[in-house]
């Protein structure tokens, strides 16, 4: 009697992958990854976790600002981390601030991965002047920082709107701007990867079978190129963060009443001279190790996506 295989699900062929291998045997990964699901989780819920609404102008004492850690003299069980400048603390303003950082950070890089997957995929699949017109583009973006676009874009819709609305819309404008000014990334790497797929047989096979320009490139040559748009995407994330962080402590993101990990720094750097070193010191910390655990991520991607470069 004949036996009937079955298909393994999605779930079980993850778990034989040489992808959940190397990272259960990859110490410094599985450390990193876990480290991002604290942050991620606690930034999620954080009007579950954090003490105090920083947002929540009845829960705010004006008396309580520059308070000290609880550890330290005079500083007050209730602050673990102390208060800043405004009597918020500065636990729940992180909590809070990451939440912000993330949401921009991942936004913008899907802004980024949206406008750079169908600039690299046109580019890369059609050559000639369009190959030309728009890596071109791509170079004159490139030359504008994503400083300089950030002041020219803040100052002219501050110009024209006022202060009070770039306030209340400084987080769609920051997605925007960080959004905007990254994209030729993506481009360039999707393009050198369509370059080197488009002349293959299952390319050619699809053009036989009268497949349009857009499914072939969507449907066939994009998933193959998904290895390195994991990876750009993953130290994008990074660099969107830090973008956030220098623009809001610049004065040109986030305002005040929003706390960011990048505008909360900007607020206790003013009193770092005066001994509060608190209010700048914790959210740096809390910026670096963020940062960091993303790029030991994304390090760790590009050498599993290159079997010549891992080494286990």
């Amino acid at each position: 009697m004949a036996t009937v295989s079955t298909v393994p699900s999605r779930w079980e062929r993850f778990k034989q992958s040489d992808f959940l291998y190397y990272f259960l045997n990859d110490k410094v990964a599985m450390f990193s990854f876990a480290v991002f699901m604290v942050f991620l989780l606690t930034a999620l819920f954080a009007p579950l976790i954090a003490p105090y609404n920083p947002y929540d102008l009845s829960s705010i004492d004006i008396m309580d600002s520059e308070l000290p850690p609880a550890w330290m003299m005079d500083g007050s069980a209730q602050f673990l981390l102390g208060t800043d400048d405004q009597g918020r603390d500065i636990l729940s303003t992180i909590l809070y601030g990451s939440r912000l950082s993330l949401t921009i950070g991942f936004l913008a890089v899907a802004l980024q991965l949206l406008i750079g997957t169908i600039v690299g995929l046109c580019s890369g699949y059609f050559g000639g002047r369009i190959d030309g017109f728009l890596m071109r583009v791509a170079d004159i973006q490139l030359s504008f920082s994503t400083m300089m676009v950030a002041i020219i874009v803040s100052a002219i819709f501050k110009a024209s709107f006022g202060g009070q609305l770039y306030g209340e819309y400084a987080v769609i404008m920051l997605v925007f701007i960080i959004g905007f000014a990254e994209w030729p990334q993506y481009a360039r790497t999707i393009r050198a990867s369509v370059l080197a797929e488009r002349e293959k047989e299952y390319v050619e096979a699809a053009r036989v079978m009268g497949f349009g320009s857009l499914r072939i490139m969507f449907r066939h040559i994009l998933p193959n190129c998904l290895s390195p748009i994991l990876v750009i995407s993953t130290v994008q994330v990074a660099n969107a963060i830090m973008s956030e962080a220098a623009l809001s402590f610049l004065g040109l993101g986030l305002p005040v009443d929003q706390p960011s990990l990048g505008s909360l720094i900007n607020i206790g750097f003013t009193y770092i001279f005066s001994g509060s070193w608190w209010i700048t010191a914790f959210p740096g910390i809390v910026l670096v190790i963020l940062v960091l655990v993303i790029n030991l991520l994304g390090d760790w991607l590009r050498d599993v996506f290159n079997p010549k470069l891992y080494k286990g």
